[in-house]
């Protein structure tokens, strides 16, 4: 199964989600990789791996270049998709991991219509994977796009605040368009409630509001908790960071639901 974690609005936790979903899958005996489409790194970074250092160990093996590869006429022989995947310190845990290259090669894919080119490299990979979750940028752009072509599912991380709110409906209005146009199978989970502050009035008016809309608002919330950052700063999902935290249940409670479902169609599929 391949899920995208994707929201146009930026700061909304796509990249802690992702990688701690997909470390709960992992640390469950699934065999789980990560895709960072983020030229910013951060699932990268959070998984062990700076990409912006400058002695980065085997510095071609991540996303770009092998979409790159596979993209292009001018390679004889092409590389297994394999051989750019990293492991991380954690097992059952690899990544492949975002690049600064990812900005210089988006026009250059996006021109030559290469959009399709991540689901061939992803059912290249498939029979190594059981669990596939791939970080995305913060807006609908061609790596954006790419990914939720190449998804079979998608969730979507939100930040009770209004201006979350606002971009809501728009953000479904693209994934819903895109369905149509390129990937008919893809299945809308939900909407992931993260940063959740559960004494405040506000965060709980606005998903009030959500399932007034009939939006599928996800039963498990995720807590705003300092051990968050804590875990960023450490390289450490929170799963193998602090097992026993209240936020790592919820974690842990978010997937299960996801799990439990994965056989039924949401509301918006």
């Amino acid at each position: 199964m391949r899920r995208v974690v994707f929201n146009q609005k930026g700061g909304v936790g796509k990249s802690s989600i992702t990688c701690n979903l997909a470390a709960i899958s992992a640390d469950q005996g699934l065999r789980t990789l990560v895709v960072d489409l983020d030229v910013q790194g951060n699932s990268s970074y959070y998984l062990g791996l700076d990409i912006h250092a400058a002695d980065i160990p085997s510095p071609d093996a991540n996303i770009a270049q092998l979409l790159r590869q596979t993209a292009s006429t001018w390679f004889a022989s092409a590389d297994p998709a394999l051989s750019f995947v990293r492991e991380t310190p954690f097992k059952n845990l690899d990544l492949l991991s975002a690049s600064p290259l990812l900005a210089q090669i988006a026009v250059e894919l996006e021109s030559r219509y290469k959009i399709y080119k991540l689901r061939e490299v992803l059912d290249e990979l498939n029979q190594h994977y059981d669990r596939i979750y791939i970080d995305t940028p913060p807006n609908f752009n061609f790596f954006s796009k790419t990914a939720l072509i190449a998804a079979d599912r998608v969730i979507i991380p939100y930040d009770c605040d209004s201006f979350s709110k606002q971009g809501l409906n728009q953000l479904l209005e693209n994934l819903v368009d895109l369905k149509q146009d390129h990937n008919p199978g893809l299945i809308i989970e939900g909407v992931v409630i993260n940063n959740y502050t559960p004494q405040a009035r506000l965060p709980n008016a606005l998903i009030e509001q959500l399932k007034s809309e009939a939006l599928p608002v996800l039963g498990a919330y995720l807590n705003s908790s300092i051990k968050m950052k804590e875990s960023h700063y450490a390289c450490k999902p929170l799963i193998y960071f602090a097992r026993k935290h209240k936020l790592t249940e919820q974690f842990k409670a978010l997937f299960d639901e996801l799990e439990t479902h994965a056989d039924t169609k949401p509301a918006l599929a």
